[in-house]
């Protein structure tokens, strides 16, 4: 993907579809990359603008120091979709991502006519949480992390679970740095109020077997918003995207139709 400028920072990003089609902007999560959507993109709608791109510290975007805030994080979305001239997109967020749909959707509405948060939620553990996963990353790196990590977004049989495989290259790929700066931002992001107050179509899945994201605590975020759909994908986990990439793009199509972006 090519390399956009947004002043102090390049992001990897690529826009496919046809000009003046709606568009759908793709946002991962910690420690993985824009390739983790790879799987979902020849199931979705041909009529559709996709946006896709490696948040700072990730894939091959710019590598800061850490800590990164959230409201940078928001920023450099926001800054991407501009660049390209998106208006009145649809923004589909996944764990960390979907944090950052949030916070953008409060933002700039009118960038944001539609929210799909997936395996994510208004708020992501609290700072004690936080800070042990980023003393135990500090102290072992990847490999400190990577297993227990893989275990909750896939469950107990994750060994052999669909994905894995794909979701265990990402973290292995992952940069230190930007692990460290996105998990610092996710630390102190609190959601709630801003979330709750939002009023436009929204779409939250969720998988049965995560349990980092589980779907009661996804189920608690959805209710925030008034009319927000809720799916729950079964014999999936975290990595929905990864573990049933047909199904999740089916899902993503059904929302997009209903609400007419497609």
């Amino acid at each position: 993907m090519p390399l956009i400028w947004l002043d102090d920072i390049r992001l990897n990003a690529t826009l496919t579809g046809p000009d003046g089609a709606p568009a759908l902007v793709l946002i991962h999560g910690l420690g993985l990359s824009s390739a983790g959507f790879d799987p979902i993109l020849p199931f979705l709608p041909t009529k559709l603008r996709v946006l896709t791109f490696d948040l700072r510290g990730h894939g091959q975007s710019d590598v800061p120091a850490a800590p990164y805030s959230m409201g940078q994080l928001i920023r450099d979305t926001e800054r991407a979709i501009d660049h390209f001239g998106l208006k009145e997109t649809v923004v589909l967020g996944h764990s960390l991502g979907g944090l950052i749909a949030q916070g953008l959707a409060t933002k700039r509405l009118d960038l944001v006519r539609g929210l799909i948060l997936s395996n994510t939620a208004a708020r992501l553990g609290n700072a004690d949480l936080w800070n042990a996963r980023i003393a135990a990353f500090r102290e072992s790196g990847i490999d400190g992390i990577r297993d227990s990590s893989l275990e909750r977004w896939f469950g107990r049989n994750w060994r052999t679970a669909p994905g894995v495989a794909a979701a265990a290259a990402l973290l292995d790929a992952a940069h230190p740095e930007g692990w460290l700066g996105a998990a610092a931002a996710i630390s102190g992001a609190d959601f709630y109020t801003t979330t709750a107050a939002l009023r436009l179509p929204a779409l939250f899945i969720a998988g049965a077997n995560d349990g980092s994201t589980p779907p009661d605590l996804m189920r608690e975020s959805a209710d925030l918003i008034p009319g927000a759909e809720f799916r729950l994908v079964r014999g999936a986990g975290h990595m929905t995207f990864l573990e049933k990439p047909q199904e999740y793009a089916q899902v993503l199509t059904d929302f997009l139709t209903r609400i007419g972006h497609v």
